[in-house]
């Protein structure tokens, strides 16, 4: 199957699984460690809209910037050269490797982490945009990990609800529903509907 090149300008659902579905997460440093490598490769590149993370896969919805919008300086760490171009692609060669590089080592573990390539899926309309944010947020629900997406503590659901601090572009995703109320409305209204437009996203 062909894989698409990452377009800036765009958005995406990125995606990915554990090699054979195996577990990526393994205690709960692990989550906060791959969240902080992804503010460090994939925040510069991009603006995030939700994400979810799971012991075996994760979810993240995204928008890659135009080159205009990038600090180049924000990259001096990729690479022992100056960096002169921004190259999404790379920044999450980077970040997977690093978090693949710190399993491995922590772990005692050899070898690839993470199936490859990750999946990734360009977005085009706000609806679809609506109905991913829920899905994103649901999936610890579909899977059984809790009965309830409010209080489950690896996903962006409770801090777009949150008035605390956040790199999440809160303020759009709460434009796409109206207010805070109807996100609300909007996640308990598809839990109850079937998830037959998400068919063939589930790593």
């Amino acid at each position: 199957m062909k894989i698409d090149n990452l377009a800036p300008g765009n958005y995406y659902h990125i995606y990915n699984r554990g090699n054979n579905g195996s577990t990526i997460f393994f205690e709960k440093e692990n989550y906060s460690y791959f969240l902080r490598l992804y503010d460090k490769y994939i925040q510069p590149v991009s603006h995030t809209y939700a994400w979810c993370l799971l012991k075996n896969h994760f979810h993240f919805l995204l928008y890659l910037k135009e080159k205009e919008e990038i600090n180049l300086s924000d990259l001096s760490y990729s690479t022992k050269k100056q960096v002169t171009k921004a190259d999404p692609s790379r920044q999450f060669s980077h970040f997977f490797n690093a978090y693949t590089q710190a399993i491995n080592k922590k772990y005692g573990r050899t070898g690839s982490l993470l199936e490859k390539p990750f999946e990734r899926k360009r977005i085009d309309s706000e609806d679809y945009l609506r109905k991913l944010i829920f899905y994103i947020h649901n999936n610890p629900v579909h899977h059984g990990l809790t009965t309830n997406m409010e209080s489950y503590p690896w996903s962006s659901y409770t801090s777009l609800l949150s008035s605390q601090p956040t790199t999440l572009k809160r303020d759009e995703v709460i434009s796409w529903f109206d207010s805070a109320e109807n996100f609300r409305a909007f996640h308990k209204k598809e839990y109850f509907k079937n998830e037959e437009p998400f068919q063939g996203l589930e790593p």
